[in-house]
């Protein structure tokens, strides 16, 4: 049988780094120096694989739209050519790419896996050498046909996975929907949950640019003011981490009235939970009802990371702010659940 191909876009982050006096840090060349030293690379049970590297190699703490617009398109451009592909990325920001990643694709009938690690595989204790063969497993012997990110013996969707910790070798999670599989001494894929894969005949990619939106915890004793001068022009949207089920303070009258007058401005507000785990409901207490009737939407159990991917992905399609609105309360990638 034809050994499957898996494409390698490697766009920097730890699991390529080197030492160095500033701590560690990409090294052009780095990646498959080490990838050449990994023996079970080149097992026959392991598919053929290409590095592209990227030009230049980025800490994802420096990675944002129009990145994932580069890495979507290379994506598209390779994809009658493998069977898989893996992105190589830096955990700070992977789940925030991977969450735009599954909206921007249309038609998306493989899988894109997006890995990395916690400590490099330059080191002789690592996380990076098992994160990175089983990810190429999955990619090349598994019907996969999402975005997905693998970490810690965990795949996962990657519009529902979040970084939980800093430091840990299992760095991700996702805590309103169950992993699409588990890695111990099999690779278990839970089958029921994946995704069927797009209904376009040719795979498409939709582009997001920046747009001005931003993100905005709650905190026992909000300024009033710095909200206001948050939502003015030319802000146009909000992901607003709310507390609990999505409540507010409903007894600061100031701080309600600012955001009506913002929503009645057009500016798009969705609420989530600033909790781990658990679903956004603005109906459940009289807090969250007055956060509704001040015009905020509900972004139910989804992540901020995919409810602020979302909300550029649907800027970026030129939809009109009542759309926008509308959309973000509805599942586009299985990323929430209505």
């Amino acid at each position: 049988m034809r050994k499957k191909r898996i494409y390698i876009a490697y766009t920097g982050g730890t699991i390529g780094m080197t030492r160095t006096p500033d701590g560690y840090a990409t090294a052009p060349g780095n990646l498959r120096h080490e990838m050449a030293q990994i023996g079970k690379l080149k097992h026959p049970s392991m598919p053929e694989y290409t590095i592209r590297q990227y030009n230049p190699l980025l800490d994802s703490s420096n990675i944002g739209p129009k990145d994932w617009t580069k890495i979507a398109q290379d994506i598209c451009d390779h994809y009658s050519d493998y069977d898989g592909f893996l992105v190589l990325h830096g955990t700070d920001t992977m789940a925030y790419t991977a969450s735009a990643l599954a909206f921007m694709f249309e038609g998306l009938r493989k899988p894109v896996i997006l890995t990395g690690s916690q400590i490099p595989l330059c080191e002789v204790r690592n996380d990076g050498r098992e994160n990175l063969i089983t990810s190429l497993l999955i990619a090349a012997n598994y019907p996969v046909k999402e975005v997905c990110l693998y970490f810690g013996n965990k795949l996962l969707r990657g519009c529902r996975s979040v970084k939980m910790s800093a430091d840990g070798f299992d760095a991700f999670e996702s805590p309103n929907f169950p992993a699409l599989g588990t890695v111990g001494v099999d690779i278990e894929i839970n089958h029921g949950l994946l995704a069927p894969g797009g209904g376009a005949s040719r795979i498409k990619v939709h582009e997001i640019s920046e747009w001005p939106v931003a993100t905005l915890r709650l905190f026992p004793g909000i300024s009033v003011e710095s909200l206001h001068n948050l939502l003015q022009p030319p802000l146009r949207g909000l992901v607003l981490e709310a507390y609990g089920v999505g409540n507010g303070p409903d007894q600061n009258q100031p701080f309600l009235d600012v955001l009506k007058d913002a929503t009645d401005r057009g500016v798009v507000i969705v609420a989530c939970t600033q909790c781990f785990s658990g679903r956004v409901n603005l109906g459940g207490y009289k807090s969250g009802s007055a956060l509704a009737k001040a015009g905020v939407v509900s972004g139910y159990d989804m992540t901020s990371e995919a409810a602020l991917a979302k909300m550029l992905y649907l800027f970026s399609r030129g939809y009109s702010s009542e759309k926008v609105g509308i959309r973000m309360g509805q599942a586009l990638r299985r990323e929430l659940t209505e």
